[in-house]
């Protein structure tokens, strides 16, 4: 019986603003057929803490525990582990996805503009917290992966047709990613972003710049 792979590319984009500092995302495809995105939590720089610093150790720390017996393809395991050897001051909000050799997608997702959190703070957050959902995969199937940069500035709707004209995983993140920091939604003030549809009521419109990290994994067969 064949066993299913997560064949998958990764794409991040910086805004303007953060080029010098590599931009604030973090993540990571694993060999263990799994995908991490960490994204900072941007109001540590108050704090004069830099605040990539900690999703890109919580993320290092993810490389080193992701093979682990103790793991074994549970998404909050390899949460819980990975924030507990974290050391940097600072906070991330994370989203992983490993799929298991039985085709089944594990994904742990941790109110508008304040999601949930990891942090180096006692009080918080923790791997519990997390949402979690299992999805039966089959060959074929693609997951797209990302945070903020790309889905508050681009429907549901749009994501789909951008994606399915490429085989290639690497040039369906690029134009994913481009259709997220090129386009209308982004440059436009006056544009219905999910962003802003979302924000409506607090009188924000058009789309929302931000650092773009993208994962697109395709299931295949070994």
């Amino acid at each position: 019986m064949a066993i299913p792979m997560l064949r998958a590319a990764m794409i991040s984009h910086s805004t303007s603003k953060k080029l010098n500092t590599g931009g604030e995302d973090a993540f990571l495809v694993s060999n263990y057929n799994g995908g991490v995105i960490a994204v900072a939590v941007s109001g540590w720089a108050e704090e004069d803490v830099d605040p990539s610093l900690f999703p890109r150790e919580l993320l290092a720390n993810a490389s080193n525990f992701v093979g682990d017996e103790e793991v074994n393809y549970d998404p909050q395991i390899l949460i819980r582990k990975s924030h507990a050897a974290t050391s940097s001051r600072g906070s991330a909000t994370v989203i992983v996805a490993m799929l298991e050799k039985n085709g089944t997608l594990k994904i742990a997702n941790h109110y508008f503009d304040c999601p949930f959190q990891l942090s180096s703070k006692k009080v918080g957050q923790t791997y519990l917290d997390a949402a979690v959902c299992n999805v039966e995969m089959i060959e074929g199937d693609t997951i797209v992966m990302g945070f903020d940069g790309i889905f508050d500035n681009v429907f549901y709707h749009e994501i789909v047709p951008t994606i399915v004209g490429y085989k290639d995983v690497a040039e369906a993140a690029e134009a994913l990613t481009n259709l997220a920091s090129r386009s209308r939604h982004v440059i436009d003030s006056n544009f219905d972003s999910p962003y802003s549809l979302e924000a409506r009521s607090k009188i924000v419109t058009g789309g929302k710049l931000d650092d773009i990290t993208v994962i697109i994994g395709q299931v295949v067969s070994s």
